[in-house]
């Protein structure tokens, strides 16, 4: 702590004014964070969700690597083939004909349980659907695993999963650990705030704040490059733990996506997003590095769902929160 944090008194903690459905996104951060095993037996019983918690120490995130060019553009060109992997998707025994998908369930208008129905909806979980028709023969064919943001990598490399949809940001460290689609959303990292605050953007106005960001997460890795002297020692396993934190008062500001802030201001009036977006980055869908087969099809479902289904989930999730629609962004692919 600095010598301006000790000088300048912190007020306790305070929960801002917030509606039902943040007071449910709450809810499931804290039990994300906190209490994994309840949420798998809800999940379990309700949903056909795996919760799947830390399981011995986290995978660490590498150095940051070199400087790269368009990590976004994919190694894989599109095509309907039906590979090894996908084969083997089907064939096996304890999840037959179901696609398992790494997903958030936190990220309201993203990856998230409506509070009246206890279904999952968001932007993502449209796309992995879609996946799901091409791939399997039915949208519904999925198990959906609950991945913190700091799990992602991990959940793959290991076989939890067959692919993570979750606001994954395509990075020059991450292509080295997992494959990507092409991109399926731009965005940029962005501040949010207590509306009235006097931070005003990713500049010097947050010497001597706390700011939060999920562990693993590009957010952290940028306020690690350059911080303008913010306390950054507050992680979370979830983003969206980092807005609990910041409605307690327990911090001062949060670095996230644009398009995740968004979601956020959304649920709560209190918070607002400042600034600029300050990074260039990308979503895309992260499997395994052996399954380049799997990727080329996830590809091919990304051609034609981004003539048809796109848009009508973004007017659907996004276009409120985040305006007219930018279209999705055009597919990439490495020499």
């Amino acid at each position: 702590m600095n010598r301006s944090d000790r000088e300048r008194p912190r007020p306790g903690p305070r929960l801002r004014g917030w509606g039902g459905v943040t007071a449910m996104a709450v809810a499931c951060a804290l039990t994300a964070a906190l209490v994994l095993l309840p949420l798998q037996r809800v999940s379990e019983a309700t949903l056909g969700i795996h919760a799947t918690g830390p399981r011995g120490p986290a995978a660490a995130e590498p150095a940051r690597a070199e400087a790269c060019e368009k990590p976004e553009a994919s190694t894989a060109r599109p095509s309907k083939a039906e590979g090894a992997t996908l084969e083997r998707i089907k064939s096996r025994t304890d999840k037959p004909r179901k696609l398992i998908v790494g997903i958030d369930q936190n990220s309201y208008r993203w990856g998230y349980r409506d509070p009246a129905t206890g279904s999952l909806e968001g932007f993502d979980i449209d796309l992995v659907r879609a996946i799901a028709a091409d791939l399997m023969g039915d949208p519904e064919a999925v198990v959906f695993r609950a991945i913190p943001t700091n799990r992602r990598v991990q959940a793959i490399d290991s076989g939890e999963v067959d692919m993570v949809v979750r606001t994954m940001t395509i990075t020059c460290d991450r292509i080295k650990e997992v494959a990507f689609s092409t991109a399926y959303f731009e965005t940029g990292q962005q501040l949010l705030v207590p509306k009235g605050s006097e931070i005003t953007g990713h500049d010097t106005s947050l010497k001597g704040r706390k700011v939060c960001a999920a562990a693993g997460s590009t957010a952290l890795a940028e306020l690690e490059a350059e911080s303008h002297g913010a306390d950054i020692s507050t992680t979370v396993p979830n983003q969206l733990d980092c807005l609990v934190r910041l409605q307690l008062g327990e911090v001062d500001a949060v670095v996230t996506d644009s398009a995740l802030a968004a979601g956020q201001a959304a649920q709560d009036p209190m918070v607002e997003l400042v600034g600029e977006p300050f990074t260039e980055e990308f979503y895309g869908v992260a499997m395994h590095q052996d399954a380049e087969d799997l990727v080329a099809r996830v590809n091919q479902v990304l051609v034609e769902y981004r003539k048809d289904g796109w848009e009508r989930s973004y007017d659907k999730w996004l276009k409120d929160g985040m305006g007219k629609s930018p279209g999705p962004p055009p597919a990439t692919y490495r020499d």
